[in-house]
């Protein structure tokens, strides 16, 4: 879980380039990793089970059109081993189709992060090594002594039976505060925060419970999707005060002092939360469609009697919807794009629902847009960063 952009043990990144006789959007893009993909090599090797297990990082994809042809650079970390990484480049390799149109993937390099960041680390201690022979130079063994006391490590301790990572001050602390890995909390013991306490595995242990029953509880939880899970299922479990959550995109192992205090001083009520996080109601027909299709990339349109008209895949989509008339509602297992809403749009449909939507420059008013996640959301008892 970094940035989302690298696995939280990330070991290698993987930077591979692309070129499609064509227009695409980012979404073809990503689309065409996880559609084409998958079943390969079986689930140790799927995309989707490799990002839900941490095992890879978020796929970055940067991209640009010009003479009617779209070049780009697919970024993806791994903290797979070094043969599996190879296999897993390989495999992305393998794509040659993105969207509609044809499209050359090739591999450009395989970078190992922990060489790159200890070169950097070497030439930044070297050249605070320079800085302080011009300024005062310590005798060696108080050099040594600051050294060792710059290295000491955290005073992470474990709570409860189930030992989970936390700081020293939770007995004697009225309130303490939530997160979802241990890295988490190092990154506030860090910056002088002692009351915390992570999840930690993927169901809610007795110890937490227990606390939500004698303390003051304050989430404070990742920007993305999975920290969306985990508060949903934590407001249903135990009785929560507070809610903090990093900024869209961030995590709390990654927030520098300043963004951890700010975040915190920005919690809301647990009640405010629940309202916003509210199931959205819709037909049992339409969360039948959407536990159906999740993890298949197909598309099922439907009328005003919420009948199905028509299956395709979500690579068809845009192009095929015009084409088909009496649709209502698209519920697709995708990402709702500027592209589609303008399509559906144009076509008269008054509802999509998908994946999840991508930033949109503008909304029709008479298109209701929803995602999975809001409809029908997944069991939050998946795996949980660590």
């Amino acid at each position: 879980m970094t940035s989302q952009s690298a696995a939280p043990t990330a070991k290698y990144v993987i930077t591979a380039r692309f070129e499609v006789n064509g227009l695409v959007e980012k979404p073809d893009v990503i689309g065409a990793l996880f559609g084409q993909t998958e079943g390969l090599f079986g689930p140790e090797l799927d995309l989707r089970e490799l990002q839900k297990n941490n095992r890879i990082g978020r796929i970055e994809v940067e991209m640009k059109t010009e003479h009617n042809k779209t070049h780009g650079v697919i970024t993806v970390s791994s903290s797979l081993s070094m043969a599996s990484t190879s296999l897993l480049a390989a495999v992305i390799e393998s794509v040659d189709r993105i969207g509609p149109r044809e499209a050359k993937v090739w591999i450009e390099k395989i970078e190992d992060v922990r060489e790159l960041k200890r070169k950097r680390i070497i030439k930044r201690a070297k050249d605070l090594l320079k800085k302080w022979a011009f300024e005062a130079m310590p005798e060696t063994e108080e050099l040594m002594k600051e050294i060792g006391e710059a290295m000491k490590p955290s005073e992470i301790t474990t709570y409860g039976p189930e030992q989970l990572p936390a700081g020293p001050d939770i007995d004697k602390s009225p309130s303490i505060i939530l997160v979802e890995g241990r890295a988490d909390v190092h990154n506030l013991l860090r910056c002088g925060i002692k009351n915390v306490v992570a999840i930690q595995g993927a169901r809610v242990s007795e110890t937490i419970l227990k606390l939500g029953r004698e303390k003051e509880i304050t989430l404070f939880l990742d920007g993305d999707r999975a920290g969306d899970l985990i508060l949903r299922e934590l407001l249903e479990t135990i009785h929560v005060k507070y809610v903090a959550r990093a900024p869209p995109g961030k995590e709390v192992e990654e927030l520098t002092c300043r963004d951890i205090l700010a975040a915190l001083k920005e919690k809301v009520p647990a009640s405010e939360v629940r309202l916003k996080h509210a199931r959205v109601s819709v037909s049992p027909k339409l969360i039948e469609a959407i536990n159906n299709l999740k993890g298949t990339l197909e598309a099922s349109l439907f009328n005003g009697n919420l009948e199905v008209v028509a299956q395709m895949p979500v690579s068809e989509l845009a192009e095929r919807l015009p084409q088909t008339d009496g649709v209502t509602t698209v519920v697709f297992d995708g990402i709702i794009t500027q592209r589609l809403v303008d399509v559906a749009a144009e076509k008269g449909v008054t509802c999509l629902i998908g994946d999840r939507i991508s930033e949109l420059v503008k909304k029709p008013s008479h298109v209701r847009l929803l995602t999975f996640d809001e409809v029908a959301p997944e069991s939050p008892a998946g795996p949980r960063k660590e």
